[in-house]
């Protein structure tokens, strides 16, 4: 079938952008189709994985130009997902993902979508006074990217900002942490480092600047990101941990960006989502559908002075040749 969209029922163009970008993945949907159909009706209409599963198969048949998502969406109300309000991408799909996680029955499932997704990270912590040092590993499902500098400068482009999210920091003043072997409070020095990435890797670009005046505010500046990215090249062998066969896997291509238009309290969403079948790019802006250009992807990159403008907000990356 091809691409098809999904009505708007008030509001929903965050979800809808979602919707398109999971149901378009198919190492994604090769998980879904394999779930446990639950038994009574009321189980099916409380379900997220069956109600997305039903939601999927709608669209392959391809009988119309749109699909509903009713269905999906009184169930998603059900555990507490307003409609009619202003979603934020990032946190919808971290709900959603989880509900997805809680509700798949299968164990082996639930691990294939956690691998499917989810990247891990060691936190590194060193007291600057001797040598006592503190690490613990992380697993985070998108890679939530500063888009300005520690001077609040605008970065220029993805690979800043993913080099900037793991350069080290340190932790003075106010956020001097407890020394055990001190015995008091000292500086420290906390850095990142990449363990591991998955098959479909999420990057979410903060560029909702929540300030103390409780106004957030959008920053809109051209940002670019590329459609081959290889952390390799971007990370230094310090910020990272991991063997040559790990790295080998960390060759990526753009899959889908979520981008969003107009202001902070009152926006629109749309995704841009390369066909894994086809090798083309698509612009799924609610019911509509239309064939896109790289070029087009690219407009997505921000401009300073058009604030209103569609701007990519997730960037999602797929693994090029994974192990």
């Amino acid at each position: 079938a091809e691409a098809i969209g999904l009505y708007n029922l008030g509001q929903t163009c965050c979800l809808n952008s979602l919707l398109q970008v999971f149901l378009m993945n198919i190492h994604f949907t090769g998980i879904l189709r394999r779930i446990t159909v639950p038994l009574s009706a009321a189980q099916k209409k409380n379900s997220v994985p069956y109600q997305m599963l039903l939601l999927l198969e709608e669209m392959q048949r391809g009988k119309c130009k749109a699909v509903d998502p009713t269905e999906l969406a009184y169930c998603l109300a059900q555990h507490r997902v307003r409609f009619f309000v202003q979603h934020d991408a990032a946190q919808l799909f971290l709900t959603l993902w989880n509900l997805l996680k809680k509700q798949m029955k299968r164990p082996e499932l639930v691990e294939e979508l956690k691998d499917l997704y989810t990247i891990c990270i060691q936190e590194h912590l060193a007291c600057q006074n001797c040598s006592f040092e503190m690490r613990s590993k992380s697993t985070m499902l998108t890679l939530p990217l500063p888009v300005l500098d520690a001077d609040s400068h605008w970065l220029k482009s993805l690979e800043d900002c993913v080099q900037h999210f793991f350069l080290p920091e340190e932790l003075t003043g106010p956020n001097m942490c407890f020394c055990q072997k001190c015995g008091r409070k000292t500086p420290f020095l906390q850095s990142m480092k990449l363990v591991h990435l998955p098959q479909t890797l999420t990057l979410h670009l903060q560029r909702f600047n929540f300030e103390r005046s409780s106004r957030t505010y959008k920053l809109s500046h051209c940002l670019s990101f590329p459609q081959h990215l290889d952390f390799k090249e971007v990370l230094t062998e310090n910020q990272c941990q991991a063997d040559d066969s790990e790295k080998a896997t960390w060759q990526y291509e753009l899959f889908a960006v979520v981008a969003h238009s107009g202001s902070t309290s009152c926006g629109h969403y749309c995704a841009y989502v390369r066909s894994l079948t086809e090798c083309k790019w698509y612009c799924f802006n609610d019911s509509m559908v239309c064939p896109v250009s790289w070029d087009d992807v690219k407009c997505t990159y921000g401009h300073s002075r058009l604030n209103w403008r569609e701007t990519a907000y997730l960037l999602i990356y797929m693994k090029k040749y994974p192990q």
